[in-house]
């Protein structure tokens, strides 16, 4: 998976850089299909001091890309708030995928019963 990793008002230090890999490590590890991951880190002075860290992650898979975006007082908590839900997406698009062909093997099954009969 490639990644694009872009700050706003933050200094992107090492260990900024190896928590943002460790987690998309995690989320490779849920989706194998996904493209690139481009993540957005911010630090936005104007806001109120519990608030001020933002992190915004898309996720290029084929179909609709997934997005989410999140604010906190810490950018690590808002790192993994943001793959977390991201963790939710890829998990409920993979449970309407297996639901799918379950419900149509289910409805061939029927098909064949019938037939028989």
């Amino acid at each position: 998976m490639k990644l694009i990793l872009s700050t706003h008002n933050v200094t992107l230090t090492k260990a900024l850089e190896e928590h943002v890999l460790g987690r998309l490590q995690k989320l490779d590890h849920f989706d194998r299909r996904a493209v690139d991951a481009r993540v957005t880190l911010e630090h936005d002075h104007t806001r109120a001091p519990e608030k001020q860290f933002s992190c915004s992650m898309r996720l290029s898979v084929r179909g609709p890309d997934l997005f989410a975006e999140d604010r906190e007082s810490d950018l690590y908590a808002a790192i993994d708030q943001v793959t977390k839900k991201i963790e939710q997406q890829i998990r409920k698009r993979h449970n309407k995928r297996t639901a799918k062909k379950r419900n149509l093997a289910a409805r061939t099954k029927s098909r064949r019963q019938e037939s028989n009969l």
